[in-house]
This record gives structure tokens, C-alpha cells and sequence, in this order.
């Protein structure tokens, strides 16, 4: 596990520009389709009820706003993306790094749905895998996808940082 130590520089990029390919990709759903998606203010103020000691929310929408949650939801929202691109090295080992193939980091990306589908919703109140939304179904199917283009954006992002970083 030392190696993760010697590569965290190559890792932490990677994790960077796979939320970003998230973030471009809700861009584009919301600004072509009307499509909405997470409001990272809401992941910010339940982060900050976290560091409050409160967990599980009735609905986190309804929940008292707090301050900067904006903010504190960009910044939770990257670092997860970063701690979750640590875990192909983990699996895959540091060969991944050095030659990326595009299986392991699909594979990251939706295994990844389960943090937001067994911990995140449910304890903002949506249910285990969305299932108290109007359409939960719906809800899935778009965890699915974004998750999918995190993982792309794992595999891409490696192969810019074999590039930039030779």
C-alpha cells in the first residue's frame, strides 16, 4: 500500500477529472434536457449535520439549511470522488496507474452506486436505492448512468495524467 503514498499525485487527478466528467455530464442533461439531479446543496447540508453528530434525516430537503452547505457540498462532492479513484490502484494495483484500461474503472465507477444507494439516500431521508421518490426507478436508472460516466471519467483521466505526467 506504500505505492498509494508514491502515487497519490497521479491518483488525486484522476479522482478530480472523473467528478468533473460527472459534473459536465449533469451540465449537459440539465441544460439539454431539463434533467435535474443531486443538489450538491443538500449533500453539503448533510454533510454539515454530520460533523453534528445527525445521520439519518426524514427528508433532507426539509431539513434546516446551514451555512455554506453550497460550498461544503462542491468540496464533499470532490473528495469523494477523489477517495473512490484510490480504489482502483487498491484493487487493480499500481500497474493500473501506469497502463489503465477502461473494465477495472467501469467497474469502479458503478460499484460506486452503492455509497449513495445503501448510505447517502437513505439517510437523506429517500430510502434504500431511492425507493421513497415518486419514481424511484427513474432515480436508479440515473444513478447508473452518472456512476458509469464517473467511471469513464476514471479511465480518461488516467490516460491525461500518463500524458501530462510522463
Amino acid at each position: 500500500m506504500a505505492f498509494l503514498l508514491e502515487n497519490y499525485w497521479k491518483i488525486v487527478p484522476v479522482g478530480i477529472g472523473a467528478t468533473a466528467a460527472m459534473d459536465i455530464w449533469r451540465f449537459l442533461l440539465q441544460k439539454t434536457f431539463g434533467v435535474s439531479s443531486l443538489d450538491l446543496g443538500l449533500l453539503g447540508r448533510w454533510v454539515g449535520y454530520l460533523f453534528r453528530g445527525k445521520i439519518f434525516h426524514t427528508s433532507m430537503g426539509k431539513a434546516e439549511a446551514i451555512p455554506n452547505e453550497t460550498k461544503l457540498g462542491w468540496t464533499s462532492h470532490y473528495a469523494i470522488g477523489i477517495f473512490f479513484s484510490f480504489l482502483l490502484p487498491v484493487i487493480w494495483g499500481e500497474e493500473w496507474l501506469k497502463n489503465p484500461t477502461v473494465q477495472p474503472a467501469i467497474l469502479v465507477g458503478v460499484g460506486t452506486v452503492l455509497a449513495p444507494w445503501l448510505f447517502m439516500q437513505p439517510a437523506m431521508g429517500i430510502g434504500i436505492a431511492a425507493s421513497k421518490t415518486p419514481k424511484p426507478y427513474q432515480v436508479r436508472l440515473r444513478n447508473i448512468a452518472i456512476h458509469i460516466v464517473y467511471g469513464l471519467g476514471l479511465y480518461g483521466s488516467a490516460l491525461l495524467t500518463n500524458v501530462l505526467f510522463r
